[in-house]
């Protein structure tokens, strides 16, 4: 099979298309995909007032909500691990970028599996009573009761933090934390119970991950990679390496036909399969017809590869005269083939194009200004079936593509103008609902709850503005369901966390709320869209290849256990290559904020000696090693008297 390298000439020329100077405009690389739906679980998009019937393998990002009802669960999959709400639960994403993973959880259960957490990413879960955050890899669970009074965060491995009115409680492994109070709470700090029969599901859904095969050749941070072994197999295939190709598909099947198109901000059109596989193979990687049939290509391995809407080139335009018979125009659109550049029809910058890219193209070294789709021959344009055309009506309304699609002679293919975008495709309500709009009554969350306040450590951003067909409207500065924890303590009032009995550990003050992007140990950030990091535009993006047959190492594994709580923590991941980066941490480069004076602070709630000054993040994680120590030390002692 011959190599076809088409599109690395990018040939500079006045049909181009241009990509942004600036990454301010980029989209995240990650996404919650909807992965699992049991019972009646409804989905609320950003900007838009509807509830609707939540749609699998749906892509939730920043706004979005959801809704399980009563006796229902739910399950999110994100490229560090895995969300899962118990029944009556309501969550949204108050932010999900590069950086920053921060849930509104207004009331309900919520699981959250944590395989993987990077020196420069934070995880928080905001709650009526105050914010979680999760610090290292590990597995949590956070209860809110139906009136919001009360808050349960468990710690089953690693170790969480709660924040409220300017003071902070860790909450370590095997521990759960009682939280009672929106203003000023009560706290107690207690053994963790045993687990119920929700967190057995939950355990069980990560456990049957530990032995994937799909991880030989896929990074685990690709989203969607838990579902390719049970519904496919893997071949290896000259010219292309390794191959998922699926099982069980109906004759004549294609990529990007069973299913639907739905507008999701701020990518724009996403393809939504209707397969239970169908997230990572129409996300990541290229599609191949071999031997006559479909196999995925996921090209080079990356540490977390970039996510797009749908890997695909438009075919057609308002001249194209194949459209003539799809009244009143129509949208094609075929799968993009290995090593055949993505042309995001989204505002991005160039370095997100070489991002999104490097796992298929070697684009080291090339200024990517402009990329030339006029004069490259795909192809997938002419694979028999290969392109799908469906009317404008099937298209904006998220309507299934499979039962309207119309055949398109073959000498009009081959005439067809390749475009970066579709055309006569203004997208609609129910573009946004990622289904028609139907009258019947949806399960959605009582009002007290939807509209219930959350406190968070990190100032979020503003909410999406609302959708409207003419591009919705100003959104407002700040989020009307989050008040941002402040430093009461720090100026001198009392501090919001009161021990319920003697002997429970002291809150520590919290001197201010962090940024959006700032996270424990580490200098806070602007709070930017996309990738906030400035090494990202400077790196080399070509990724060296893998091996594609080693087993990956335990620690890689969903459910594997993480390091121990003493063990220093890995240097941070390039997202691109995943190769290792040194850190100021293990250089011994002292922390941004080592060396301030300390502030001073009020005496706690109930008298007694003055706390210690407000410690930097730094002292703070230091400080806490040395008490797990010091814990281990002591249980050994009482093993070593009992024998």
């Amino acid at each position: 099979m011959q190599l076809r390298w088409p599109s690395l000439l990018l040939l500079l020329t006045a049909a181009s298309i241009c990509v942004a100077a600036t990454g301010s405009a980029d989209p995240p690389d990650r996404v919650a995909r909807l992965s699992y739906v049991d019972g009646s679980v409804s989905f609320q998009p950003a900007g838009i007032e509807e509830w609707v019937p939540a749609t699998h393998n749906y892509p939730l990002t920043t706004g979005d909500h959801l809704w399980t009802d009563r006796g229902s669960r739910a399950e999110l999959r994100t490229d560090f691990g895995a969300l899962r709400l118990g029944s009556e639960t309501e969550v949204s994403f108050l932010n999900l970028d590069d950086r920053t993973t921060q849930i509104r959880l207004a009331q309900g259960s919520l699981n959250v599996g944590v395989r993987d957490l990077g020196e420069d990413e934070a995880i928080e879960v905001a709650t009526p009573n105050g914010a979680i955050t999760l610090m290292r890899p590990g597995e949590y669970r956070v209860d809110v009761n139906p009136d919001g009074e009360e808050t349960t965060v468990t710690v089953r491995r690693g170790e969480a933090e709660f924040t409220a009115a300017g003071s902070a409680v860790p909450v370590r492994s095997q521990e759960s934390m009682i939280v009672s109070g929106l203003d000023e709470s009560n706290y107690d700090v207690l053994e963790a119970s045993p687990r119920d029969s929700w967190e057995d599901w939950c355990d069980r859904r990560d456990r049957a991950l530990e032995r994937s095969v799909s991880t030989r050749y896929l990074s685990p941070a690709t989203i969607g990679y838990e579902d390719l072994d049970a519904y496919g197999q893997w071949r290896e295939e000259a010219g292309y390496g390794p191959v998922w190709v699926p099982t069980g598909v109906a004759v004549g099947w294609a990529p990007y036909h069973y299913g639907h198109w739905a507008f999701v901000a701020p990518w724009g059109w996403t393809w939504i399969d209707d397969a239970p596989w169908g997230f990572a193979p129409f996300h990541y990687g290229r599609w191949a017809h071999v031997g006559g049939y479909w196999g995925w290509v996921p090209g080079t391995i990356a540490a977390r590869p970039v996510y797009a809407p749908a890997l695909v080139a438009w075919v057609g335009g308002s001249s194209w005269h194949a459209s003539l018979s799809l009244g009143g125009g129509g949208v094609a659109w075929f799968p993009l083939g290995p090593r055949e550049v993505y042309v995001p029809p989204y505002p991005v910058s160039q370095t997100y194009v070489r991002q999104v890219n490097v796992t298929h193209v070697n684009v080291t070294n090339i200024n990517i200004t402009n990329i030339n789709t006029v004069n490259t021959r795909y192809v997938n344009q002419g694979v028999p079936g290969g392109v799908t055309a469906v009317s404008r009506e099937t298209f904006v309304t998220s309507r299934p593509v499979a039962v309207s699609a119309v055949a398109v002679p073959p000498q009009a293919l081959a005439a067809a103008p390749v475009l970066a975008r579709p055309v006569n495709a203004q997208p609609q309500r129910e573009s946004v609902l990622a289904r028609p709009v139907v009258a019947s009554a949806v399960a959605q969350p009582p009002a007290r709850v939807a509209n219930r306040p959350v406190a968070a450590h990190r100032t979020p951003p503003p909410p999406p503005a609302p959708f409207s067909a003419t591009g919705g409207t100003a959104a407002s500065a700040t989020h009307p369901l989050v008040r941002t924890v402040g430093p009461r303590a720090a100026e001198g009032g009392s501090p919001g966390l009161r021990p319920a009995r003697a002997g429970v550990r002291p809150p520590q003050p919290v001197a201010r709320p962090l940024s959006p992007a700032a996270a424990p140990g580490h200098s806070e950030a602007p709070a930017t869209s996309g990738r906030p990091h400035a090494r990202d535009a400077e790196e080399e993006v070509s990724a060296p290849p893998r091996s594609r047959t080693a087993e990956p190492s335990s620690s890689a594994r969903p459910g594997a256990h993480p390091t121990a709580p003493d063990a220093p923590p890995p240097p941070p991941r390039t997202r691109a290559t995943g190769r290792e980066e040194a850190s100021p941490q293990h250089e011994g480069t002292a922390h941004p904020d080592a060396g301030r004076p300390p502030k001073a602070e009020a005496a706690p709630h109930g008298g007694g000696p003055p706390p210690k000054p407000a410690a930097t993040p730094a002292a703070r994680k230091e400080e806490k090693k040395r008490e797990e120590k010091k814990h281990e030390e002591k249980k050994d002692k009482e093993k070593e008297k009992e024998k």
